[in-house]
């Protein structure tokens, strides 16, 4: 792999309600989220995509309802890139989600806020 190339590829949410999971994101966001085609023969697995533009650097990831897998915090903290992390916090708590740092600066690396989404798990929002 390349020195300049972003190691982050891909990465999973885990949920119990997809629709909601689904709903909530898509709200704060204001992001279309896609339904993905689950592998053959893979029983009781529901994914939903995040956006993902070919050609751009970015890394993707999906909501993942599966029985194996459980939604909670304290694990891995994924942070959402935003133009104004003030304008998704804002809608975090009309889409059943709890703001649980309200944005505050990082020094000369920008602005984040922490949330929970609707399924318990906590995430981040990051902006300039």
């Amino acid at each position: 792999m390349s020195a300049n190339v972003n190691p982050v590829n891909w990465f999973e949410i885990y949920v119990e309600d997809m629709d909601r999971a689904k709903k909530f994101y898509s709200q704060v966001l204001n992001k279309t989220l896609e339904d993905m085609e689950v592998p053959m023969g893979v029983e009781d697995l529901q994914m939903v995509a995040f956006p993902y533009v070919h050609g751009g650097i970015n890394a993707s990831g999906a909501l993942v309802k599966s029985s194996e897998m459980k939604p909670g915090t304290g694990g891995t903290l994924i942070y959402f890139t935003c133009d104004d992390c003030a304008n998704e916090q804002s809608r975090v708590e009309s889409a059943g989600g709890k703001v649980l740092q309200p944005k505050y600066q990082i020094g000369e690396h920008g602005f984040c806020a922490v949330c929970m989404d609707t399924e318990g798990n906590t995430f981040g929002l990051y902006s300039m």
